[in-house]
C-alpha cells in the first residue's frame, strides 16, 4: 500500500509505537521460551535455532511473495475474520517451517541425497565432529546457507519479475511456476556460494563433492561467511527500494504495470552491485575501529567475522525498514518520490544502528541473556533480527495489520 498525504494526516503514530512495543515484547517472550540458553527450550545454539528462524521466515516468504496465499485465502470459511485468518495463517507457517526442516531436510534429502543436511546422516558417517550436537549444528549450518540464497531470490524475484511471465495465467498456474524457477536459482546460488563452505565443515573435507571455497583468495577467508554478508548486503536493496522508495527506480522498467525481463535485470545487477560496494564499506570501517583483519585472525581480527558482521548491520537496517514502514505509515509521505525516499533511507539507517547500539549493550545482555561483546563464537543477532522480522510479517501479511489497521484496504 501507497501511502499518502491523507493517511498520513490521519495515521495515529503514538499507536503505531505502542503497537511497535507490544511486539518487542512478544519477540522478547518468544525468545525467553524459545532461545534463551538459560531457560525452557534452549534453541539457541545458535545454528539449530537459526536454522528454525529463517525458515520460518521463509516459510512466510513462500506462501506471501511466491504462492501469493491471498489468491486462495479467501475460499477459506474464516477469511472475513482478520483474527481467524491469521491465526490460521500463522499455524499454516509454523507447520511448514516443521515439514521444510524435518521432513524435506533432515528426513529426505540428507538420508537419500546430501548427508550434512542431516544430523543422524553425518553421525552415520562418522568421522571427527560426527557427534550428535556438532551434526546437527552443521546440518543446521547448511540449512541456514540454503534459505539464505531463498529469501534473496524470491525477494528479488517479486520485486524484479512479479508475475511475469505468467501475468495472464491462473494464479494456481503462476504460483507453481514461480516454485519451481525460484528453486531453481536458488540451487545454483547454494552450489556456488554456500556448498563448498559446507563440504570443509567435515574432516577430511569432502574434496571430491564440492571444491576448494573460490572465494578463499580474493577475499581472504574460506568461509561462506563472505556470501551471507554478500546476499544480505544485496536484500537490504532490494527490501528498501521496494518498502522505502516505492518500488522506484525499477517501475521505470515495467510494462503495464507487471515486471518484464529488463526490470529483473536491472534490479538484479544494480542490486548486487550496490550490495557489493555496502560490504567493501562496511568491512573498511571495521577496519577503521579493529585494524586490518588477517588470515587465521581471531574474533574480530577475523576476516569471516567481518563478512558475517557487514550482513548483521544489514539485518539491522532491513529491520528498521520494516518498522518505519509498517509502524510509522513510512514517514513522510509528501514531497516528491526521490526526497521521500531519501529522508526515509536516512531514518531507517538510524533506526538500524540505535538496533545495533542495544543489540550490543548491557541491555540486550539482561532481555536475551547474549554473549558480552562482538564476536563471540556463541552469538550473532540475525537471529533476533530474523525472528523479530517474522513476527512483524505475521502481523501485517496474516493478521492485515491488526489492530493497528483493523480494515481491510
Amino acid at each position: 500500500m501507497n501511502a499518502n498525504a491523507d493517511t498520513e494526516k490521519n495515521f495515529n503514530y503514538f499507536f503505531g509505537l505502542l503497537n511497535l512495543a507490544a511486539v518487542f515484547c512478544i519477540v522478547w517472550f518468544l525468545w525467553y521460551i524459545f532461545m534463551n540458553p538459560n531457560t525452557v527450550m534452549k534453541l539457541y545454539t545458535p545454528m539449530y535455532g537459526f536454522s528454525l528462524v529463517v525458515v520460518f521466515l521463509s516459510g512466510i516468504i513462500l506462501m506471501t511473495k511466491v504462492i501469493d496465499y491471498s489468491a486462495f485465502i479467501e475460499k477459506l470459511p474464516a477469511a472475513e475474520n482478520i483474527i481467524w485468518r491469521g491465526i490460521i495463517m500463522t499455524i499454516v507457517a509454523f507447520l511448514l517451517m516443521l515439514f521444510l526442516v524435518y521432513i524435506v531436510f533432515w528426513g529426505f534429502i540428507g538420508k537419500f541425497g546430501i548427508a550434512y543436511f542431516s544430523p543422524d546422516s553425518i553421525v552415520a558417517a562418522g568421522g571427527i565432529g560426527a557427534e550428535p550436537y556438532a551434526a546437527r549444528e552443521n546440518a543446521s549450518t547448511a540449512i541456514v546457507y540454503f534459505f539464505t540464497a531463498f529469501l534473496w531470490i524470491s525477494l528479488f524475484w517479486s520485486v524484479g519479475f512479479g508475475r511475469w511471465p505468467w501475468q495472464k495465467l491462473s494464479s494456481g498456474v503462476i504460483a507453481w511456476s514461480r516454485i519451481f524457477a525460484i528453486f531453481f536459482f536458488v540451487s545454483i546460488v547454494y552450489a556456488v556460494l554456500f556448498h563448498p563452505h559446507v563440504c570443509y565443515l567435515f574432516y577430511p573435507a569432502q574434496s571430491k563433492a564440492g571444491v576448494d571455497p573460490w572465494w578463499g583468495e580474493l577475499v581472504g577467508t574460506g568461509s561462506a561467511f563472505f556470501g551471507l554478508g554478500l546476499v544480505l548486503c544485496t536484500l537490504f536493496w532490494i527490501i528498501i527500494s521496494d518498502m522505502l522508495w516505492e518500488g522506484y527506480p525499477w517501475k521505470w522498467f515495467e510494462k503495464d504495470g507487471e515486471g518484464t525481463f529488463v526490470k529483473a535485470l536491472v534490479t538484479f545487477i544494480a542490486t548486487f552491485v550496490l550490495g557489493m560496494i555496502m560490504l567493501f564499506i562496511l568491512t573498511k570501517i571495521m577496519n577503521v575501529v579493529w585494524d586490518e583483519a588477517f588470515v587465521g585472525g581471531q574474533y574480530t581480527d577475523g576476516p569471516d567475522f567481518r563478512y558475517i558482521h557487514a550482513g548483521e548491520i544489514a539485518g539491522f537496517f532491513i529491520l528498521a525498514a520494516f518498522i518505519l514502514k509498517n509502524y510509522f505509515n513510512n514517514f513522510p509521505n509528501t514531497g516528491p518520490i526521490w526526497l521521500r525516499a531519501l529522508i526515509r533511507t536516512i531514518i531507517a539507517l538510524v533506526i538500524g544502528m540505535l538496533f545495533y547500539w542495544f543489540y550490543y549493550s548491557p541491555l540486550a545482555t539482561f532481555f536475551l541473556a547474549k554473549v558480552v561483546g562482538f564476536a563471540q563464537p556463541g552469538d550473532t543477532p540475525l537471529v533476533w533480527v530474523l525472528l523479530f522480522l517474522s513476527i512483524i510479517m505475521v502481523q501485517w501479511e496474516f493478521f492485515e495489520g491488526w489492530p493497528l489497521k483493523k480494515s481491510k484496504d
